[in-house]
């Protein structure tokens, strides 16, 4: 399968967010990014369920929500209802973490489990086969524009090995600090979706730079 690129809304510019909508539409990305954060679990707001609503109506690509909250089990079927396709939940916020990956599923959604940088992927084992996607957090998760934590290369091929071993289809998402500089090294460890948040909407041309991210590989694995 060829690497995902999801754009992170929350890099948009949101006095013009129908044009950075259409200019995500209209190039090779594949998922818009979504974070929702409750400034409990995370030590900041983003939006809310009619703010998704709405991007689920300017967006022609898949909404990918990940939910940055407490008590994340209470709120699954209204952000399915709202648009969302993907539904990631943090590890550390689930005290039943099984139920909830359950509870997605139910509503028709793929269900992906979120782990903060200090989370080892090992706590996945019991878990992995149920999992359509693991979003390895590679910054502290709360706020845009940090720098990439680079122990998360260590963590990408331990949860990649995981996956094989038990012949599992979970892709393995990268959040935080994600671009051209080290975005070979982040897909060659294992990765398969790429969040994407200040390199793409901070770019002078954004398509160009998601062009760029997508073609990676199919130009230098053989070099």
């Amino acid at each position: 399968m060829n690497h995902l690129i999801a754009p992170s809304v929350l890099a948009a510019d949101f006095t013009r967010l129908s044009e950075e909508f259409d200019m995500v539409n209209n190039s090779e990305a594949d998922w818009f990014h979504v974070d929702v954060m409750d400034g409990s679990f995370v030590p900041n707001i983003s939006f809310g369920f009619p703010l998704i609503k709405a991007m689920k109506q300017m967006a022609t690509k898949p909404l990918d929500v990940h939910l940055m909250i407490v008590n994340p089990g209470q709120y699954i079927e209204e952000v399915r209802e709202a648009g969302a396709e993907v539904i990631t939940v943090h590890f550390e916020a689930c005290t039943h973490l099984h139920r909830v990956i359950g509870q997605i599923k139910a509503t028709g959604a793929k269900a992906g489990v979120a782990l903060n940088p200090h989370t080892p992927v090992a706590l996945l084992e019991d878990l992995i086969e149920d999992i359509d996607l693991v979003c390895l957090m590679s910054v502290n998760p709360g706020f845009g524009g940090q720098k990439f934590i680079y122990q998360t290369l260590n963590k990408i091929k331990k949860l990649k090995e995981m996956i094989t071993v038990r012949n599992a289809k979970t892709l393995i998402e990268i959040d935080g600090g994600v671009g051209l500089q080290n975005a070979e090294k982040i897909l060659q460890a294992g990765a398969d979706v790429l969040v994407a948040g200040s390199s793409v909407f901070q770019a002078e041309r954004p398509t160009e730079v998601i062009s760029k991210l997508k073609a990676i590989g199919k130009q230098t694995w053989y070099v």
